[in-house]
């Protein structure tokens, strides 16, 4: 078992069989277009990839390291074979079956990357806090599926009522960003800071795509959650003024992901100069003492594994077949490719900038496959391409599919509540915290 696999945060209720392999790498097109570029310059994918694991990032204890398994630690099991060997028809006619049992007190949720077998079925999609918030608003459901990922699920568990439970089809659906920044090396990163400055004016700031345990962190330190779309408002709100006459912060510890740091902290206006990588696999993050002290964005070294791929030989290579294409990317892409694009945004400002596009355009779009395809297919009136078609899914949103979802139904009829996500009450209590501190800046 590989060593990085982190300690699960939420317990999870009805852990049973659940996990069945999926095939080959779904190609988008079947061919490669002529303007992709002969040799990709994309790098591959960087340790850790724990992302693919079944649980999201937290404490990694020696027990861990020695092959002990914390019975805690649920892994996804193989499903029986009766969905494993189920046709497309027959899986349509259980989950059919199942919702219709199951009326209103059912709410299943679709993330905008999920694979369409899954989204056909979904009674809402978007991106994670805004189904987490449709969640909350419909008192009358009992049962949440979200098919997404696990910090997703822990975020509507939160944000839900008591008597309303969160269930997760495949719990091997991890994030490999979230996975970059546990609850541990957070915390040896704040207490190592807090020797070389004055912790009270660091402002912790997690993105969404975090665990519960971060989320509750900076909550409990005066940080903030962000999203992609309100992070210029957030990062603002940390280092601008406290209505007493002080900025609030003189730093920002942003994690896990540098890149939307990053490019949110040139679009205020600030220079590279003023950024720094905290690198949490070296001592105080690889950083000298000077530049812990001075630099007003510490960024830590994580990353989206899909989102990182995209390189700006990609965004020159649809340009010279698209002289009059639009390029459209997620500002989790590194920021030379963000600098090259004539549009940057969230997952739904992505969605936006396709539908107001002009009939005919051809649109080169640097985020996840599914999404890219059902945007092509859902406005046949224009082109919608990946500018890497050759990108893979996202390993974890891949790994929920029509089986496992028919599966988690099934069990609701039969009054059996399978991979049920919760979040213990203290670590929800700041987790709220810090998510109404972020819908109080925007």
């Amino acid at each position: 078992m590989p060593d990085e696999w982190p300690l699960l945060q939420c317990a999870v209720s009805g852990a049973g069989p659940g996990h069945r392999t999926i095939g080959a790498r779904r190609a988008y097109t079947d061919r490669t277009p002529a303007w992709f570029p002969a040799t990709s310059t994309a790098p591959g994918p960087t340790t850790p990839r724990t992302g693919d694991q079944a649980v999201p990032a937290g404490h990694t204890p020696e027990r861990l390291h020695e092959g002990v398994i914390p019975s805690m630690l649920r892994l996804q099991t193989a499903l029986p074979d009766r969905y494993t060997t189920a046709g497309s028809e027959q899986l349509t006619e259980w989950i059919r079956q199942a919702k219709d049992h199951l009326g209103s007190r059912l709410l299943i949720l679709g993330h905008h990357y999920q694979r369409d077998e899954v989204m056909a079925w979904a009674d809402a999609r978007g991106d994670s806090f805004g189904l987490s918030r449709i969640a909350a608003d419909q008192a009358e459901a009992e049962f949440v599926v979200f098919c997404g990922v696990h910090f997703m699920a822990e975020s509507a568990d939160i944000l839900t009522g008591d008597h309303q439970q969160v269930l997760l089809p495949d719990l091997n659906a991890g994030c490999s960003m979230a996975d970059m920044a546990d609850i541990d090396s957070v915390e040896e990163a704040w207490d190592t800071l807090s020797t070389v400055t004055d912790i009270e004016r660091v402002v912790p700031v997690t993105y969404m795509n975090s665990s519960a345990a971060l989320k509750a962190f900076v909550g409990r330190h005066g940080g903030v959650v962000c999203t992609s779309s309100n992070a210029r408002a957030v990062l603002t709100w940390a280092l601008g003024p406290d209505g007493q006459g002080r900025r609030r912060g003189d730093q920002v510890l942003f994690f896990p992901d540098q890149h939307l740091g990053r490019n949110t902290g040139f679009e205020l206006g600030y220079a590279a100069e003023d950024m720094a990588v905290w690198n949490p696999r070296l001592d105080r993050g690889g950083l000298d003492e000077a530049t812990l002290k001075t630099t007003s964005l510490l960024l830590w070294k994580g990353h989206c594994s899909v989102h990182q791929r995209f390189r700006p030989a990609h965004i020159d290579a649809f340009r010279a077949e698209h002289p009059d294409g639009i390029v459209v990317v997620h500002p989790e892409c590194a920021h030379d490719v963000v600098e090259a694009a004539d549009q940057v945004g969230s997952t739904d400002f992505i969605i936006r900038a396709v539908a107001e596009a002009p009939p005919g355009s051809v649109i080169g779009v640097g985020t996840e496959i599914h999404l890219v395809k059902r945007l092509d297919d859902e406005t046949p009136d224009k082109t919608v391409v990946s500018l890497d078609p050759l990108v893979c899914p996202c390993s974890t949103m891949f790994r929920i599919d029509a089986p496992h979802l028919a599966w988690v139904l099934e069990g609701l009829v039969e009054g059996e509540v399978r991979n049920r996500i919760t979040v213990d009450g203290d670590t929800a209590q700041w987790a709220r915290v810090a998510l109404e501190r972020m819908l109080a800046t925007v």
